[in-house]
């Protein structure tokens, strides 16, 4: 993390993290669906998940939270991966519910991952953003963060911001901000769409197929009671939280730059013909 401590002020959260200790997942996880596929192993500092063609598995946080930074670390299905999904994400409850997506498109051994984001505000997505990753995430585990704020929300590989979603209330365009979120994962099927659109079918003959999970660490609003843990809003205890501040400046904004020259594979932004009627609004202006 050194390496970043001088850098632009986005990753002075990650220095002043680096002395936070990580929890237990028995602690601060509950295994939700998958039975025997869902562990959790060496004193609680490991978690797995795995796929098999009877089901897949899944996990979610104890706690709920209202802003702040989500750090995981993943290492993905190895091999084979087509037609899977690794959904790492944020999301409240109900028809009008807010996410903040991760997900991980297996491919063929040997083919890239494909890493897929989305925003759903109010129970409306549609805001996908895809790339290609510069390392293989099935060999060594790699950093995934989400920096919550009530003026951005920040997707982070390794602590590189691969994309910036601006509050765009101002112009019309709901933000999450209201509906407290759980931190949920699974590793599931998907075969009918994941993998070239559906061409590419899962090889069960690779069953198991498993994803593992290290160093979780949230520093974040925990949401209870309808109450949150930083106070209110307006509380110093509350604006005095390092994501609060977490703008990108000009080194971060040339690393997202870099990032989206390089690796970025599909913008719904960019792409007039799912949007002849005009692009949506949160389109038209500076996404830095």
């Amino acid at each position: 993390m050194g390496l970043f401590c001088n850098g632009f002020s986005l990753f002075l959260i990650v220095c002043s993290m680096a002395v936070a200790a990580s929890g237990s997942f028995y602690q601060d996880f509950d295994l939700t669906w998958g039975d025997h596929r869902a562990k959790i192993f060496n004193g609680g500092q490991l978690l797995s998940l795995s796929l098999d063609k009877v089901s897949g598995s899944g996990f979610r946080s104890k706690k709920e939270y209202l802003f702040g930074r989500i750090d995981m670390q993943l290492k993905l299905v190895a091999g084979n991966s087509a037609g899977t999904v690794t959904a790492y994400y944020l999301s409240s409850q109900g028809p009008t519910h807010d996410e903040i997506d991760f997900e991980f498109l297996g491919n063929l051994s040997g083919d890239p991952y494909i890493l897929h984001t989305n925003v759903f505000t109010q129970g409306k997505g549609n805001r996908e953003q895809q790339f290609y990753l510069w390392f293989d995430p099935t060999r060594n585990f790699h950093t995934y963060s989400i920096i919550w704020s009530q003026q951005h929300i920040i997707f982070l590989v390794d602590n590189i911001p691969i994309r910036v979603f601006k509050n765009g209330e101002s112009i019309g365009v709901p933000f999450p901000k209201s509906q407290p979120m759980r931190i949920y994962s699974s590793l599931w099927n998907a075969d009918d769409w994941a993998t070239r659109g559906g061409l590419v079918k899962t090889d069960w003959t690779k069953a198991p197929f498993t994803a593992y999970y290290r160093n979780f660490k949230a520093d974040a609003c925990s949401w209870s009671s309808g109450s949150s843990s930083c106070g209110s809003r307006s509380s110093s205890s509350f604006s005095d939280r390092a994501w609060q501040t977490s703008a990108l400046d000009a080194p971060g904004r040339r690393r997202l730059r870099w990032v989206q020259k390089y690796f970025m594979i599909y913008n719904y932004c960019a792409d007039l013909k799912r949007f002849p009627q005009g692009l949506p609004p949160e389109c038209e202006r500076s996404r830095f």
